[in-house]
């Protein structure tokens, strides 16, 4: 059956696939669909799995230190509680959606959808929830939250004592279960299964849905699509400008990121900036080089690649260029899924922020840049999830001058 392929908008033919196969577009080489290591009864328990262990993970205690025969305990929500409580409102609401509140509605969602489909029920807006969960993959994060509480366990337990409680052993297994069912799921078999592939429609202009791949008459446009209910639309409505937008957004928001403390801590009564620079040469120096290393690449490498190469795609619709579309359609991809580890160092401070909490003795609480940075890493997310990549190959048929 023909598809449209979401990156550059060429209708391919997928013929059935083997498993160990893959099929990529003739066009840009965006992978289309992939057999190898896909299967739906193991995307269906890891997503179930993901989904109960959830409660427990934000319920039970994740983490305790000692000091002093003094003890704090937190839970995965403690951080994002104390944030809000001391005014911190747009870091904890940025932090505990993608933290706490979407990965409950992404894996509740998908195991319902993968479970309906395994089981054969049908209900009239299957596609349009699966539709969401796909939109909420990029969202939310319990594995990019398990390597920030990582590095803040790492970072509190080289100067304290501490242990991992039962949420915290949940939040592990949850976390790395959410990664395996990405890894596992095979939405072009989910899609299938919920409505068929459609045909090009024969002396007419087609155009395709960004979401399922579904090939439609371009008579259609405004029209929801018949499998996941998307408005279909040739191109995605002011792309360019809201993508730039947002991008310039970030720009702006980058130098008050990396300049502006991210934590202040309090240690025997005199307060203590960190930026994103000090917090790497503090693991540097406590020899936890890899865990630094992470973190410029995720803190400033990522963030500014980001801010990069969407100007780069921007400046190439603009000018209608023809030169080095795949490499910038396979930069899009790093971008568009590299996006979200950027979120590494903010979920470090929400794991140690309440476990260091111990009066005029020692404390840390999040400074403005924290929520600078949080905004840098949802604007240029957003950029991207704003932007079609389509636009970029719509020079590529253009005659040659």
């Amino acid at each position: 059956m023909t598809i449209g392929c979401p990156e550059c908008g060429a209708l391919e033919d997928i013929p059935p696939l083997t498993s160990h196969t893959f099929a990529r577009c003739r066009v840009c080489r965006y992978p289309l669909e992939r057999r190898s290591g896909r299967s739906l009864d193991a995307a269906l328990a890891c997503a179930a799995t993901t989904f109960v262990l959830l409660f427990p993970a934000n319920l039970a205690p994740l983490m305790t230190v000692y000091m002093l025969g003094a003890a704090r305990t937190s839970l995965l929500s403690s951080g994002i509680v104390a944030m809000w409580r001391d005014g911190w409102v747009i870091l904890a609401v940025l932090l505990g959606a993608c933290g706490i509140v979407l990965p409950f509605v992404r894996f509740g969602g998908l195991a319902f959808v993968l479970a309906a489909v395994r089981f054969g029920w049908r209900f009239k807006k299957i596609g349009t929830v699966f539709r969401w969960t796909i939109a909420l993959d990029v969202w939310a994060m319990p594995d990019v939250f398990l390597v920030g509480c990582f590095v803040g366990y790492a970072r509190v337990t080289q100067n304290l004592t501490g242990t991992i409680g039962p949420g915290g052993y949940c939040f592990i297994v949850a976390a790395l279960m959410s990664m395996i069912t990405r890894a596992s799921l095979n939405r072009r078999a989910v899609w299938r299964a919920i409505a068929t592939d459609g045909k090009p429609p024969k002396d007419a202009a087609a155009l395709s849905c960004p979401v399922c791949d579904l090939v439609a008459p371009v008579s259609r446009e405004g029209q929801p699509c018949r499998r996941c209910g998307l408005t279909l639309r040739t191109r995605k409505r002011d792309a360019l400008v809201r993508a730039a937008a947002l991008s310039l957004a970030a720009l702006v928001l980058t130098g008050p990121a990396n300049f502006f403390p991210m934590t202040v801590s309090t240690q025997l009564g005199k307060d203590v900036p960190t930026r994103i620079i000090d917090g790497v040469y503090e693991l540097f120096h406590a020899h936890l080089w890899p865990l630094g290393v992470l973190i410029i690449c995720t803190s400033i490498v990522i963030p500014v690649a980001k801010i990069l190469g969407m100007g780069w795609f921007i400046f190439s619709v603009l000018r209608r260029s023809r030169r080095h579309l795949r490499a910038k359609a396979h930069l899009y991809r790093w971008i568009d899924e590299l996006g979200r580890w950027s979120n590494v160092d903010v979920f470090t401070i929400v794991a140690f922020v309440p476990l260091i909490n111990f009066g005029s003795i020692a404390s840390a609480r999040p400074a403005p840049g924290a929520t600078a940075f949080a905004l840098v890493v949802f604007l240029t997310m957003a950029a991207s999830r704003a932007f079609d990549p389509r636009m970029m190959w719509d020079a590529h048929s253009r005659r040659a001058p």
